[in-house]
């Protein structure tokens, strides 16, 4: 009997639901897959969506991982000077097979000094900020480099899940993941990268961000320091 593929998703107060489970739709239909759900504690933790989503294991409880994925959200901020959080990953990355994470998700993979010399996708509005990380900011959907596989903002979670399950199973699993899902998207609206949304629609944007922008960058400044 085939050995399980053990896949873990690290959960944290205020993370965006979407970009945890996103992939773990896709990728809990992978044959073989044993999905964990990951924090300190198995107390259910709060979502950006006003809702909460239950730990299945600890970092202390959580086995050997083939596949870590770090989401994003505004909780990100805090998990990037957080020791306990960025020695996980360190642990869990050293012998993973994929080291991956979808929207901001990968600014902590950078705190945990994990990006350096590779490429990576990042949320549009944040992805200046992975240069600080050693890291190749790429506009792109989903970026592979090696074993290091990210996605870009948030729904960009689902295109990233069928590419790690390709790799993981092949691209006819895959593909037959994409169909029983019916993933055919078809937006009512073309204004979902910057590059299609406007000069005008962006710059609102940025200005209503401006808070957070303010925010993730001391994080990002404090744990671009501490790793240095």
């Amino acid at each position: 009997m085939a050995e399980p593929i053990q896949i873990g998703i690290l959960l944290y107060p205020n993370v965006t639901q979407l970009d945890a489970t996103g992939p773990a739709q896709v990728l809990s239909r992978v044959p073989g897959a044993k999905m964990h759900m990951i924090w300190k504690t198995r107390d259910p933790v709060p979502t950006d969506a006003g809702f909460s989503i239950v730990p299945t294991t600890t970092f202390a409880d959580c086995p050997r991982l083939d596949v870590i994925c770090v989401p994003g959200g505004g909780g990100q901020t805090v998990l990037m000077t957080d020791d306990e959080t960025l020695d996980f990953l360190r642990r869990q990355a050293a012998t993973a097979r994929y080291v991956t994470s979808v929207c901001t998700g990968s600014l902590v993979l950078g705190a945990a000094g994990l990006l350096k010399g590779y490429k990576s996708a990042c949320h549009w509005a944040w992805r200046d900020m992975l240069p600080a990380f050693g890291a190749i900011p790429v506009a792109e959907r989903v970026v592979r480099d090696r074993n290091r596989i990210s996605g870009g903002g948030v729904t960009a979670g689902i295109d990233f899940g069928l590419t790690v399950a390709a790799e993981l199973a092949g691209e006819e699993v895959a593909k037959s993941i994409q169909l029983v899902l019916e993933y055919d998207p078809q937006p009512p609206f073309d204004s979902g990268s910057p590059e299609k949304a406007g000069v005008e629609r962006v710059a609102r944007i940025r200005e209503r961000l401006q808070g957070l922008l303010q925010t993730r960058q001391k994080a990002n400044d404090d744990a671009a320091a501490k790793l240095a």
